[in-house]
Order: C-alpha cells, then structure tokens, then sequence
C-alpha cells in the first residue's frame, strides 16, 4: 500500500484573481520639484531678529516681527493668517489669506481657493506706499519659474542683482512708483487630476499696455516614481516678446529623490539624499548658457532630537561657506537661531542672530 496524495485536477484549481494595479499618484505642483532639495539648505541671516507668533482662534493667527540690520533700517512686519474649515490634507486648507505688511505701507497678500475638487485658483498682489525708482531692488518676482538660464538682476534694472541667476526671471513693472502703486498682481489656476498636473498663471495683465506674462506648467506621473513635465514662458510688452520651454523630469526612490529641469538657457539639477532620520543631503547644480556661468552647491541637514536642535550647512562653488544652528527650548515655546556666512570671493560676512515665540 502507499500513500495517496489528494490531488485536484487541474480544471478544478481556483484561478488567481489578476492583480490590481495601483493607481499613479498626483506628481504635485512644479513650482515643488527641487523643494526637499531646497529644503536642506539654511536660509541666510543677518542682524537680530524677533518673531512673536500669536494663534488667536483655530482659523486665525498673527505674527509680529522686529528685526535690526546693519545693512539696512530697522523694520516691522505684521503677518496675519486665516484658514478656512476644508483641509483636504495637512498642508493645504481652504480658503487661506495671507498677508504681510512692513512699517513703511508696503503690503503682500495671497488668496487660495478651492473652486471645486480638483480645482484650486490663487491670487497674488503687492502694493507698495513711498516713492521708489527701482521697484525691482525692493520687491520679489512676480515669478521665478524653474527654467535657467534668466536674466541677470543687472539686466532687469536691479543693481545688486544677488540670488537671481539661474532662474528666467520676467517682470513687467512701471519704471517709477507713488503712493500705494499695485507693483504686481498675479492669478493661478491649478487643477490636479488622478495622475497629472495643470497650471496656468497670468501674471500682470494690462489691456491698456498690451503686457502680459503668461506661465503654463504641466507634469505626468508615467510610474510611480518617474515624472515628466514641462513648462511654458510667455511674455508680451510693447516692442517686446518671447517664450521659454522647460523640460522637466523628477525620480523619487526610497531614500533619495533626483530633479532635473532643462531649457534653451542652461540646466537645474538637483539630488537629495536621506541617509538616515537624522542626517540629509542635498546637491544642486546650475548651468546658465546665456551668462557662461555654473555654480555648483553641497547642503546638509543634521537633526540631534535628544538636544532638540537643527543644523544646516552649504558650501557652494563660489567660495560661500554658511551655516544655522537652531535650538528649541521645552517647555518654553521659544526656539533660538544662529547662523552665519562667509563668502571668501568678495571678502564679505554675515552672521545673524533670532527668537522665534510661540
């Protein structure tokens, strides 16, 4: 006698449902593709610095800011903040304003709104009191898009022109300002499908002047970490117009996320790296072909949890040397900062010093 093995014929196996596919996830918005990169970087500082936040209900919160330079005068910022009740995630509740006004007038504002499920629309503006010549030294872009390649500051009519390269930097601003003068106004449409997204921004529409900036954005998750995209830059003035294309590709792995964005002005690329819960790194890489210049950045993010502190550093190819320590201070609501920046090329040093309450 042997053993009699209980075999079901083959008809009679159960057939393996087919596996479902995961559906692509939402790439995001373009103007976030080299944020975790951008992120490791330390924001510079100079002079002291004293932030009081204030949260006076769960949708409404201000922030009073003092802060002292010796590069420039003393000022003043008020920042108050309202969320609305639909929070479609941690980051993102509608509607939300936000403004932001010095002790000179000047005032900053942004709008968001959830149109519908998938559609969301902004509103920028910036109005300025006082008279100003160079609008541009004194206040941001309207956009910065992430095709390189731009204008220098000192084509634009700025005369320190720092921080601009690399970046296509259009603006369409009077020559001269007065008493409380729309400097820019700026709309954005955005609508995020199941596995793409699509963004249209005009940026300071005059029919009267014939101007205009026009920026359309596009990405596509193709798997579930590649995505493609592009971006579209028109600008029309009198005696004046012109587009720039930018391609743009992002691959997210488990532990580190590569962003390349490339234009007929140069190349943006950008590598981070998370190495463990503690220590990140991030690398950027410049290329501009219309002003011959590279530049080439090291970053790093070190976080010490048992000290409650933060360490940021960068070292860049144009001899700039900088780094923020911040330190919180349980069970107080107070976190202090010190940072510092050393650029050896123009012999020039930074160090700043700010409380942060609340």
């Amino acid at each position: 006698m042997g053993n009699t093995l209980g075999l079901a014929p083959m008809g009679a196996l159960p057939r393996r449902s087919p596996r479902r596919e995961e559906p692509l996830p939402n790439p995001g918005s373009f103007d976030e593709l080299h944020r975790l990169c951008k992120d490791v970087f330390p924001a510079q500082m100079e002079g002291v610095k004293l932030v009081v936040n204030k949260v006076l209900s769960s949708h409404f919160q201000v922030a009073h800011t003092v802060h002292m330079s010796a590069l420039g005068l003393p000022g003043y910022h008020l920042h108050a903040a309202y969320a609305g009740d639909w929070q479609l995630s941690p980051a993102e509740v509608f509607p939300t304003v936000v403004g932001d006004m010095d002790s000179s007038g000047s005032l900053n504002a942004q709008v968001l709104l959830l149109l519908a499920e998938r559609l969301r629309a902004k509103a920028v503006f910036q109005v300025t009191h006082g008279f100003c010549r160079h609008p541009l030294k004194h206040f941001p872009l309207l956009h910065e898009c992430a095709a390189p390649g731009g204008l220098r500051g000192e084509e634009l009519g700025r005369s320190d022109g720092a921080g601009w390269e690399g970046k296509a930097l259009l603006l369409v601003l009077p020559t001269q300002t007065q008493q409380a003068k729309f400097l820019t106004w700026q709309f954005d449409g955005e609508y995020r499908g199941d596995d793409y997204t699509a963004t249209l921004t005009l940026g300071n529409p005059d029919l009267i002047g014939e101007s205009v900036i026009m920026v359309a954005h596009f990405l596509q998750s193709l798997t579930h970490r590649l995505v493609l995209g592009g971006e579209l830059v028109y600008h029309r003035r009198p005696g004046e117009e012109g587009a720039i294309l930018t391609l743009a590709g992002k691959y997210s792995a488990v532990h580190w996320v590569a962003t390349l964005n490339v234009g007929s002005g140069g190349a943006h690329a950008s590598y981070y790296h998370r190495a463990n819960e503690q220590v990140q790194v991030g690398v950027e890489f410049e290329a501009n072909t219309r002003l011959q210049d590279t530049t080439f950045s090291f970053g790093y993010h070190l976080t010490l949890p048992q000290a409650n502190m933060v360490f940021r550093g960068l070292v860049d190819s144009n001899w700039c040397v900088g780094a923020v320590l911040e330190k919180k201070m349980p069970p107080l609501p107070v976190t202090l900062a010190l940072g510092a920046f050393l650029n050896h090329w123009r012999n020039r040093f930074h160090c700043g010093f700010s409380i942060t309450v609340g």
